[in-house]
C-alpha cells in the first residue's frame, strides 16, 4: 500500500549552511562553538564544529510557522538561523508585541535570544495576500487544535499554487480518533492532504536552540514534498532523514507519548532501571503492533520517529508526558498536574483517541489499555500494575495477521490506490 524507501546517509561536511554562519567541526574540548550573525544562544554544552562551508547554500523560502509555544518558536529560530525569512504567528497581542520588541519568547525558552530573521505576526489570522506569498506553512499547534485551524485557513489557500505544508504536532484527535493526515483530507481536501508533510523524532526544543546534534524523520505520501522539507531544515546539526509512511511516523508520534506516561509512573513510584528498559521495550513492541494493524510498516518504529523518540521521552525529566506519569506516581492528581504543567502533554488526550483505535482493531496493548484505565476509568494505580505484571506469560515479538483497514479507509479517502 505504501512506498518504503531507504536512506542513503550523507556526509556531514556536505551538508548545507546558510551563508551567514561561520562555523568549524573538530573535536575542540568537546565544545561547539559557532558564530552567527542571527541568534546568541549559549552553545557551551555542543559537541562539534564544523570544518568548511558549502559551496552552494540552500535556497532562501518565506516560512509561516503556525503556534508560538516551545516547539514552534524553536523551529522558527532554527530557521531563522538557517537564514529563511520566517514569520511565526500567535494567537496573544502581547506575545506579537514583546517578540518583536526584544526577539524572546515570554513564556518558552525564556533565556534564549531567537533569529532576528523571525517577525511574529498575529493575534488576527494571517491574510490571503500573506499566505499567497508564502513557500512553507509548518504547524506546530497541538493536535486538537489542527482542524479548527485548518478550518480557518483553508479558504486562503491558493490551490493554484500550493506552499509545502508541514506539520509537527504529535497526537490523535479526540473523539474522531483521526491522524492529522485525516484532519486534513477532511478540511482541505486529499490533493493537499497527499502533499502534506509529518516531521517527528527525538528532538527537545532546548537541545535544538543550543545547535545540539539532532536527527529528525521526514514523511510525506508524496517523496518529493518530503525531500523540499528536508532541504528546507537540513543543516549539519539537524540531519533529516526521508520516508514515506506518514501514517507509521504519525502512529509513532502520537503513541510514544502514552508509553511515556508509563515509564515516569514506575520513575514516581520508585522502581528502577529494569523496570524503565521493560516498558521502553515492551512499548515498542506494542505500539508497533499497533502501527502494524493499523497499516503502517512495521519497520517505521525501528526509526528516528519511532524508538528513537520513545527511548528519549520515556527516559528524560524534561518530557513533559513522563512529568505527568511522574508526578501521578507519586500520588498527585491528573487535575492538579495538568494545571501546573504550563504546556500540553499530548499523551493525556492521544490516550483516548487510541483506546478506540485498540478496541476498533481489536489489538492487544495492556500497557496502552492500563494507563486509559488510570486516567479515565478511575482504576487504582497499585490495582493497574498488579493487573499488568500478573498476566500469564506470552510470546514476546507478534504481529497482527489482518493488518491495515484503518489505512486503507484513509488511503481510499486520499483517492489513493491501496
Amino acid at each position: 500500500m505504501l512506498r518504503y524507501i531507504a536512506i542513503r546517509r550523507n556526509n556531514i561536511v556536505k551538508s548545507k549552511l546558510h551563508p551567514r554562519a561561520s562555523v568549524i567541526l573538530c573535536s575542540h574540548h568537546n565544545h561547539f562553538s559557532r558564530r552567527s550573525t542571527h541568534s546568541t544562544a549559549s552553545l557551551s554544552t555542543a559537541k562539534f564544529t564544523m570544518l568548511s562551508l558549502p559551496s552552494t547554500p540552500p535556497p532562501k523560502s518565506k516560512i509561516l510557522v503556525f503556534g508560538a509555544g516551545n516547539f514552534g518558536s524553536c523551529l522558527a529560530d532554527h530557521l531563522g538561523n538557517s537564514d529563511h525569512d520566517v514569520f511565526m504567528w500567535s494567537r496573544e497581542a502581547r506575545f506579537v508585541e514583546y517578540f518583536n520588541k526584544h526577539h524572546r519568547n515570554p513564556d518558552y525558552l525564556k533565556d534564549h535570544e531567537f533569529s532576528t530573521n523571525i517577525r511574529v505576526v498575529g493575534p488576527e489570522m494571517p491574510s490571503k495576500a500573506m499566505m499567497k506569498q508564502m513557500d512553507v506553512l509548518l504547524f506546530a499547534i497541538p493536535t486538537q487544535g489542527v482542524r479548527e485551524t485548518l478550518i480557518k485557513l483553508q479558504h486562503s489557500f491558493d490551490r493554484a499554487n500550493l506552499p509545502l505544508m508541514i506539520f509537527v504536532n504529535k497526537g490523535i484527535e479526540t473523539g474522531t480518533h483521526a491522524l492529522t493526515l485525516e484532519i486534513i483530507a477532511d478540511t482541505c481536501g486529499s490533493e493537499i492532504a497527499r502533499a502534506a508533510t509529518f516531521i517527528s523524532g527525538p528532538s527537545f526544543a532546548t537541545e535544538i536552540v543550543r545547535r545540539q546534534p539532532t536527527s529528525v524523520s521526514v514523511a510525506s505520501l508524496t517523496e518529493s514534498q518530503a525531500k523540499k522539507a528536508s532541504e528546507i531544515f537540513h543543516q549539519p546539526w539537524f540531519r533529516c532523514y526521508t520516508g514515506s509512511d506518514p501514517i507509521g511516523l504519525e502512529l509513532a508520534g502520537a503513541l510514544k507519548n502514552v508509553y511515556a506516561i508509563a515509564t515516569g509512573l514506575a520513575d514516581g513510584l520508585g522502581f528502577e532501571n529494569n523496570t524503565r528498559a521493560g516498558l521502553i521495550t515492551r512499548g515498542l513492541a506494542e505500539m508497533t503492533r499497533i502501527g502494524t494493524a493499523y497499516g503502517a510498516s512495521p519497520l517505521t518504529f525501528l526509526g528516528l520517529a519511532g524508538v528513537g523518540d520513545l527511548f528519549l521521552t520515556c527516559s528524560s525529566p524534561t518530557s513533559r508526558n513522563y512529568t505527568v506519569g511522574y508526578r501521578l506516581g507519586k500520588g498527585e492528581p491528573l487535575e492538579d498536574i495538568i494545571k501546573t504543567l504550563g504546556s500540553v502533554a499530548e499523551g493525556v488526550t492521544t490516550v483516548k483517541g487510541l483506546k478506540k483505535i485498540i478496541d476498533e482493531m481489536q489489538v492487544s496493548a495492556p500497557l496502552a489499555n492500563g494507563i486509559y484505565a488510570l486516567l479515565y476509568e478511575g482504576k487504582d494505580l497499585h490495582e493497574g500494575i498488579q493487573e499488568l505484571m500478573c498476566r500469564p506469560p506470552s510470546r514476546e515479538l507478534d504481529l497482527p495477521e489482518k493488518a491495515g483497514e484503518p489505512a486503507k479507509r484513509l488511503m481510499q479517502k486520499l483517492g489513493l490506490d491501496t
